[in-house]
Parts: C-alpha cells; sequence; structure tokens
C-alpha cells in the first residue's frame, strides 16, 4: 500500500489562531512544502526551530532556492554548487527526503543546457536526499531520459497532465485549472486525480495543494483517503451555501457574468452529499444586475 503525504505549499496561510501556524498545522496534516527556501535562505536556527516544531513523523519538502532554477540554471559552476548545497544541508536538517526543483519555462533544455545539466546532475552530492523537478518548459525524450538516469522523480499537476515516465514515487503540487491559482477542486476531480496515482502503483505519494482554497483541498482529500467519503465545504446546502461563500468577498452591483466570472470558481454544497461549482448554479440565474447578496441568494431559491 502506498504510502501518502497529503498537505500544501507552505504553512503561512494556515489559520493558528494566535498560535504557531507550523504547530497547528503539523496536527491536521503530515507534509508540507518549504517555500521559504524558493525565496530567501532561512538561518540554521530557523530551520532547526521548524523541524522541532513538528511531531517527528512529519515530512518536509524543501523548494530549491530560485537563484538556482531561475537565476543561474542547473549548471556546473561554483555558484550553483553553493546554493544547492545549502539546500541539502536545509534537507538534512529537516529530515526531508526531497528537494525540489522548478524550472521556469524560458528554461528550454536544448545543447548546451541539458549537457550542462547533465555534468551538473553527475557532480553533486546529494547525502541520502532525492530531487523531484517540475519543469514548466516542453519535455523532450532527451530530457526525459536524464531525469530517469538520475533518478530524479518527474513532478507534475495531476489535474493538468502525467508524469513522463512512471516512478515508484508519484510527486504532485496541485494548482487545478484556474488562473493565477484562483480555482477550488471539486470531488470529481479529486477522485480522479486519486484513480491516477492508484493507476502508477507507487510506493510513496506526495500531494501538495496550491492556490487560494488549497488547506480546505488538501484537508477534502485527505479526509477522502481515509474514510472514502468527502467533507463538507461549508455548514449549508442550496442557496444559503452560496450565500456563505459570495459574502466573502462578492461586490456588488454585479451583473450575472461578472458573478460567474469572479465568483464561479468557488465549490459550494448542494446537499451534504453533493458539492457543485457556484459556476453551475450562477448559470441558471437571469441576465441582469444584482444589487446586493440577497437578491442572488432569493433568485438562486427560486432557480433551483
Amino acid at each position: 500500500m502506498a504510502q501518502y503525504r497529503i498537505g500544501t505549499g507552505g504553512w503561512a496561510y494556515f489559520n493558528a489562531q494566535g498560535r504557531s501556524s507550523l504547530k497547528a498545522y503539523s496536527k491536521i496534516f503530515n507534509f508540507v512544502e518549504v517555500n521559504y527556501t524558493f525565496y530567501e535562505y532561512p538561518t540554521q536556527r530557523m530551520v532547526e526551530h521548524w523541524r522541532g516544531s513538528v511531531p517527528k513523523d512529519f515530512t518536509f519538502t524543501v523548494r530549491c532556492h530560485r537563484d538556482l532554477t531561475h537565476r543561474i540554471g542547473l549548471k556546473p559552476v561554483e555558484h550553483a554548487y553553493n546554493v544547492f548545497n545549502q539546500m541539502i544541508q536545509f534537507c538534512r536538517v529537516l529530515e526531508a527526503p526531497f528537494l525540489h526543483l522548478e524550472t521556469p519555462r524560458s528554461y528550454s533544455l536544448e545543447k548546451p543546457a541539458l549537457e550542462q545539466a547533465r555534468d551538473f546532475f553527475s557532480t553533486i552530492s546529494l547525502k541520502g536526499v532525492r530531487l523531484a523537478w517540475e519543469l514548466r518548459s516542453p519535455i523532450t525524450e532527451e530530457t526525459s531520459k536524464l531525469m530517469q538516469n538520475f533518478g530524479i522523480v518527474h513532478s507534475v499537476d495531476l489535474s493538468r497532465e502525467q508524469p513522463t515516465y512512471g516512478s515508484d514515487t508519484v510527486y504532485t503540487r496541485l494548482f487545478g485549472k484556474g488562473e493565477h491559482n484562483i480555482y477550488q477542486f471539486t470531488d470529481e476531480e479529486l477522485v480522479n486525480i486519486n484513480q491516477k496515482i492508484a493507476k502508477s502503483e507507487a510506493k510513496t505519494v506526495i500531494a501538495s495543494f496550491h492556490g487560494v482554497r488549497m488547506n480546505t483541498d488538501a484537508l477534502r482529500f485527505k479526509q477522502y483517503k481515509e474514510s472514502g467519503i468527502f467533507p463538507t465545504v461549508t455548514p449549508f446546502v442550496g442557496a444559503e451555501s452560496a450565500r456563505s461563500v459570495l459574502q466573502e468577498d462578492a461586490v456588488f452591483p454585479s451583473s450575472k457574468q461578472e458573478l460567474i466570472k469572479d465568483q464561479g470558481w468557488k465549490i459550494i454544497d448542494l446537499t451534504t452529499e453533493k458539492r457543485v461549482r457556484l459556476s453551475e448554479k450562477l448559470a441558471d440565474i437571469p441576465e441582469r444586475i444584482y444589487n446586493s447578496l440577497d437578491e442572488v441568494v432569493q433568485t438562486l431559491e427560486t432557480s433551483s
């Protein structure tokens, strides 16, 4: 049976109500990606504090600093080795089994970049850490072979694509199909992701959720894996469920199309057993300007 590690990209947005966000987060999830190391270089003391704040069986992944992946590139040069070795040191302190590399769309692995990456990977010391690599540029057959030769896990968003080769590990960073990380997964999408994982026959599964609903999505997926049942996303059903998510940030007056564009990505509870995207219900209301939240809710009630 595969070992699942489910969590999110970072813990800063986890609502801890005055307590340590990481400590509170680790009581709910067993995994997190460290976003801080992508943007900044933490001190040794900070990293040690993170490790000491969580249970022994809690798993970190370190995100490699963008100096290497976005500025230097995977080249056999001193600056690249310095950054990489610092990341490996963070992994060792955190007991993190994976160092995650994310290269941008602008980073194309054509010659000579492919040869430079091969030289880089052949001359680094992983010290027991494994690499997971998310390439945002098109992956060629040569790139895929390079990754396989060095035992690198191909990290993908399983809601959008599949890894180019099989592995004993699935590493998926889940952003969904929205723009600018504005997305929430439906139950059906999460089931589909789980089916893809099952077909892979991987022994280790890391599912890292991202976006504006990442904590909710990760918790729903975790509870589904534990019980086979998805929890509700609001305390209400039907039009009142729609009210609860619209009142977060809906602006009035708004047209039907503006509501669909700005709010339609959210998930509501149609019943306690069935969830739908809000856009499905908003599509049924008349085309006009809505001046208040109550107007929308009343119209949804009569349209259902």
